[in-house]
């Protein structure tokens, strides 16, 4: 059984897309898998977030995904988790995240967790999702970009999840969109070097427009151990 989180640089980074995708490529290969969103904000009713991953799986709403095991916190305001769950009276309980994942690990070989905003988004006002995921036995999948600001942003995740000693799958390199042709090919180059420099496995899955239509994109590069 596996754990895999896809968290982002930043927040509209493409983490939810890629969930799917990943979600997609593990069914197709015949394995057991669930997708989570711990927190959404800025929805009412089922998770926006955790539909668009069952769209691009090809599956159906589940009895879990009813159980509230796919979503365990749901707010309305579009914010931090912490200020979302704040403005209802309410604050997130990491032992209910944990016992959710493990409820989908009974019934699911893998489950994949997507994240709210970046690394350090906080969940409560002591708690940031980084400080959770630090005590949780998962793999991070970190999702990052050509646009203005992600080198900095990368670089920083890396040096977090380094300083936190948590597992890294590898990069997800979202191009989606129109960018400058030289910044892309450049950020690639510095986001290589700060794999090795930061002792990760240079593991990079380049997502363009084809390989997010189409779904060629090379996951495997993540999961090939």
């Amino acid at each position: 059984m596996s754990v895999y989180v896809v968290c982002g640089i930043d927040t509209e980074i493409g983490k939810t897309i890629v969930t799917g995708l990943i979600g997609r490529y593990f069914l197709n290969l015949g394995r057991s898998v669930f997708t989570q969103k711990f927190v959404q904000t800025g929805c009412t009713g089922k998770s926006a977030d955790v539909l668009i991953h069952r769209e691009i799986m090809g599956t159906r709403w589940n009895e879990l995904d009813e159980q509230g095991i796919s979503c365990p916190y749901n707010f309305s305001f579009p914010a931090s988790p912490h200020l979302a769950a704040g403005m209802v009276g309410e604050e997130i309980d990491p032992s209910i995240l944990e016992k959710s994942t493990a409820r989908a690990l009974e019934e699911n070989e893998i489950v994949i967790i997507e994240g709210a905003g970046g690394l350090l988004v906080p969940l409560t006002k002591k708690l940031t999702l980084l400080d959770y995921l630090a005590g949780q036995d998962v793999s991070m999948i970190l999702v990052t970009s050509p646009r203005l600001g992600s080198i900095n942003h990368t670089l920083l995740s890396l040096e977090a999840l380094r300083k936190r000693n948590i597992k890294l799958a590898g990069l997800v390199y979202n191009v989606y969109g129109d960018h400058c042709i030289e910044i892309a090919n450049d950020s690639l180059t510095v986001f290589k070097a700060a794999l090795t420099k930061y002792g990760y496995e240079e593991r990079i899955v380049v997502l363009d427009e084809q390989g997010e239509e189409k779904g060629e994109a090379n996951w495997q590069t993540l999961f090939d151990r």
